[in-house]
């Protein structure tokens, strides 16, 4: 059995049982704390530590967390001192479980979040602000939404400048399929910015390539069984038209893998994202052309830093510039030749990382159109 495989079964069976401790109140799994805990009070100087997600089963989500541990454990703490709020893809948990995590700590709270999708961000940030409490949030927001329009309380925002590096693996793609020829694309959730910039990067990329077609695009939702319904769904409808397969990301790259194994084909040109450790030995043997990595431990470390560090009095968020607030965070490009050395340098073993040094591996202030 492939990994791939293995890969979609224990997600069914992760997601299950994710789904039962959730029935139960819990919020997560066995060494995840509980809301229905009663922590210790948290003060100015020892904030509790949360971090809000959409699922551990996936393998990026799985990186950001670790990062958010290894970030806590240089304070002293056992890992399992962070909170994991996990959302399963609802916003309106989402919401909810932070409220209800507000209303056991109060201003007492530093919160790293992935609000799920970009309206849902705002209300989010309105309610630690009311609270006192601090957050850092990743990927999602709306354009309107800045950091220094609440102060100290919203500490700041993390994306990925995402339309290069996708465009980049579009046009690696088409010059696999020898610049001509059917495209497919599956997306994240619609509403994500990275599923919008990603899809985008593809779109950019086609305007070079006048006899690639983009025959269909669709939300797969970050998620490996549904891009395998869709990229079957694919096959049916268009069958060998389709000459390459633009993923949103690796998880989804499994699902389309496995599907097209399903119908006995071999060696169809395929491009991801995200550069988690499964992508990039598939990069290695040549069966996903490129994925994109966006370092997530990092990511995960320092967005619970900053929230935490601003929690504490250790910086002021208002008196930092506007680059601080709000800034890309790094990409790298992972192909067949340097797949190895990448491995060995980011997967194999874990980088130590200055959990004080906020901006070092950013790529500067976010842009708007």
């Amino acid at each position: 059995m492939s990994f791939i495989k293995k890969f979609i079964e224990q997600e069914t069976i992760n997601r299950r049982n994710l789904l039962l401790a959730s029935a139960y109140g819990l919020g997560g799994a066995a060494a995840l704390r509980t809301l229905g805990a009663t922590p210790a009070r948290a003060t100015t100087a020892n904030p509790t530590i949360a971090w809000s997600y959409r699922d551990r089963t996936n393998p990026y989500w799985n990186y950001v967390v670790s990062g958010g541990e290894a970030f806590v454990e240089s304070l002293g703490k056992p890992k399992d001192a962070l909170v994991n709020l996990i959302n399963e893809g609802s916003s309106e948990k989402s919401l909810a479980d932070v409220k209800a995590l507000l209303g056991k700590e109060g201003s007492n709270l530093a919160l790293a979040i992935d609000a799920n999708d970009a309206p849902n961000c705002r209300p989010v940030v309105e309610a630690v602000a009311a609270a006192g409490a601090y957050v850092s949030t990743i990927w999602n927001k709306t354009d309107d939404l800045h950091p220094w329009d609440f102060g100290d309380n919203y500490v700041s925002h993390m994306t990925w400048s995402d339309e290069g590096p996708a465009e980049k693996t579009a046009r690696i793609l088409f010059e696999a399929m020898g610049g001509k020829g059917g495209v497919v694309h599956l997306g994240g959730i619609a509403s994500n910015n990275p599923a919008i910039e990603r899809l985008n990067g593809l779109k950019n990329a086609l305007k070079d390539y006048p006899d690639v077609q983009l025959l269909d695009a669709q939300p797969a939702d970050w998620d490996t069984q549904k891009a395998n319904q869709i990229m079957a769904s694919f096959l049916t409808r268009y069958g060998d038209e389709i000459k390459g397969v633009h993923c949103a990301n690796d998880t989804i790259a499994y699902g389309v893998i496995e599907a097209l194994r399903a119908e006995g084909i071999e060696g169809m040109p395929i491009v991801s994202y995200d550069g988690n450790q499964q992508a990039v030995e598939l990069v290695a043997k040549g069966e996903i052309l490129t994925t994109v990595f966006t370092n997530p431990h990092w990511g995960g470390g320092i967005t619970a830093a900053l929230a935490y560090y601003a929690a504490t009095g250790a910086f002021k968020p208002s008196a930092e510039p506007k680059e601080h607030r709000e800034f890309y965070g790094p990409t790298i490009l992972v192909t067949p030749k340097d797949a190895a050395e990448f491995k060995a340098k980011y997967l194999d073993s874990t980088p130590k990382y200055d959990w004080k040094d906020f901006w070092g591996p950013g790529n500067g202030q976010i842009k708007y159109k």
